[in-house]
């Protein structure tokens, strides 16, 4: 089955301000991933190409990445999963640059049923929140917050 999955936010600020953003993935002063609500993002060093890392069950590689603007992860983690997933900072003009997040992987075997499932909606509402964090670092606000599915509040209180 093939998955393609993107979310992407219209930001009011200078690609290199949300280039930079993409660069804290994983570190200290992570502002992208939304590490208070969701497992955290982990790598086994800084962010470049060959760390090796994840966040809770979903583990993968970096296999590119442009500093300021790009980095792509391939999974390794969980079963079936067999794709990547990455954030871009795309200019669109001198102020304003869309963020986006892309998923593209065949799932196989018992991915088949838990992507749609339970990956999918998890994924869905996580991606969500790192856009409402990138926006709230570049603006000071979010104009729209994401709202939780009451499906994926059940799937979450499931996992606690």
């Amino acid at each position: 089955m093939g998955v393609y999955n993107v979310h992407e936010r219209l930001l009011a600020a200078r690609k290199s301000e949300v280039g930079a953003l993409i660069d804290t993935l994983a570190g200290d002063g992570d502002e992208l991933w939304p590490h208070g609500d969701w497992p955290p993002m982990k790598f086994d060093r800084p962010l470049a190409v060959g760390a090796a890392g994840g966040h809770g069950p979903v583990r993968y590689t970096v296999t590119a990445h442009v500093p300021a603007t790009w980095v792509r992860f391939t999974f390794r983690a969980p079963r079936g999963f067999h794709g990547f997933h990455e954030y871009a900072a795309l200019a669109v003009d001198e102020q304003h640059t869309l963020l986006r997040h892309t998923l593209a992987m065949n799932a196989r075997g018992p991915a088949r049923l838990t992507w749609p499932l339970l990956w999918g909606p998890l994924h869905d509402a996580c991606l969500e929140d790192s856009l409402d964090r990138a926006e709230l670092a570049v603006t000071g606000t979010v104009a729209r917050p994401a709202r939780r599915s009451p499906y994926v509040r059940l799937l979450r209180a499931l996992a606690r």
